[in-house]
């Protein structure tokens, strides 16, 4: 069994560089064998990435998060062209849409991800989707602009009608650690009802942490939590679904399976 933890902020689990290899050590020990690593700034993927980027199993996206739209860094369109071209960068995120908390103005943030997906278009990369309380938004704006490589709904949230209307797009949809929660009926409910061959698992580390490991910072080893509680949901077998993960993880970042 293999598992590909599709979103982790190793940089925010630890910032310390040795810290940071056990992590990707202790996931391995879990067969968790590969890892997207995500930054929300340019500063944070600048150090990640110069720590991690020999680490086998280790992949990186790299792009602006809403969080970051009032302070984007100088020149920040020219560094994520340039970083999008680095060995072992599989994918441009996270980028999207946050109202929950209001980071900068509704405008503001849509010049920065409609910005970001045309770059993904432009280098032909893969998004990974951030969105909190601003799906009408989002879904809106992806179907004008979503690039031709795809995009993923990471620690998807939505339920399963707005899954069902953006099945038509080249969308993948992402579940963490808060599937495994017994009140999370509106992700339950949309897993059921998803094709297999669109859902993706992440860690998310180190939030949403799964259910079992309730009050502990969250880890990709944890990731193996939430197989197995998508594997019973789904009266699946658990090795069965992890490759079957695997493979739509390989296909959306285009990697090879072995």
């Amino acid at each position: 069994m293999q598992i590909f933890d599709t979103h982790a902020h190793i940089g925010l689990i630890y910032d310390d560089p040795i810290a940071q290899l056990r992590v990707i050590q202790e996931a391995k020990k879990a067969q968790v064998n590969r890892i997207v690593s995500i930054c929300n700034s340019l500063h944070e993927f600048s150090a990640v990435y110069n720590n991690l980027k020999f680490v086998s199993g280790i992949y990186h996206a790299v792009g602006v998060a809403p969080s970051e739209v009032t302070n984007p860094g100088k020149d920040w369109i020219q560094t994520v062209e340039n970083s999008l071209k680095l060995p072992n960068v599989v994918a441009l995120g996270e980028t999207g849409l946050d109202y929950y908390k209001k980071f900068g103005n509704k405008r503001t943030q849509t010049e920065l991800f409609i910005t970001q997906l045309q770059l993904a278009q432009q280098h032909d990369m893969p998004v990974i989707i951030h969105n909190r309380e601003a799906g009408s938004d989002v879904l809106e704006i992806l179907s004008e602009y979503i690039p031709d490589a795809g995009a993923v709904f990471h620690c998807y949230s939505e339920n399963a009608e707005y899954a069902e209307k953006s099945l038509d797009l080249n969308v993948y949809y992402s579940f963490a650690g808060n599937i495994t929660y017994r009140n999370a009926r509106n992700l339950h409910e949309t897993a059921l009802k998803l094709p297999l061959d669109r859902i993706l698992i992440e860690s998310e580390s180190p939030f949403m942490v799964p259910a079992q490991y309730k009050g502990k910072r969250n880890m990709p080893a944890y990731t193996v939590s939430t197989l197995q509680f998508l594997a019973e949901l789904l009266d699946k077998d658990k090795d069965e679904l992890a490759d079957q993960l695997w493979k739509n993880s390989c296909k959306f970042f285009r990697l090879p399976e072995a």
